[in-house]
């Protein structure tokens, strides 16, 4: 169990237009200069933009590997330490951050299939 900074970075390369941007402590992950996560390596964990909904659920159910981070009107993301989820799972999280995220004539382009996060094309 557990995901190391390459693997999330591996993610990251499946999904298109993705643009890493350096901010100091942390990476920004972007999709045409939108945000939707992050990448604190010293602490070995992730901020992902999610639903509130799910951002709730998540933290709810597993206070170990998930933790509020904050919400805006409409997201919440939450922090993902890597080293207590599953490759699949955050491949999944990752994924629904970029969707929310991408524009809908980009993300209308792309199918991710959850099992391998490749992209194909629509």
């Amino acid at each position: 169990m557990g995901v190391t900074i390459d693997e999330f970075l591996g993610i990251l390369d499946r999904l298109p237009e993705v643009r890493q941007v350096p901010g100091g402590d942390w990476v920004a992950m972007k999709v045409r200069d939108k945000g939707f996560g992050y990448l604190w390596e010293r602490t070995e964990t992730v901020g992902l933009k999610a639903t509130i909904d799910e951002q709730i659920a998540l933290v709810s159910e597993r206070p170990d590997v998930f933790e509020k981070q904050f919400t805006t009107d409409r997201f919440g993301w939450v922090v993902v330490h890597l080293a207590k989820i599953e490759l699949d799972e955050l491949t999944e999280l990752v994924t629904e951050a970029w969707y929310l995220t991408a524009p809908k004539s980009l993300a209308d382009t792309y199918e991710f299939p959850a099992a391998t996060g490749e992209a194909l094309p629509g």
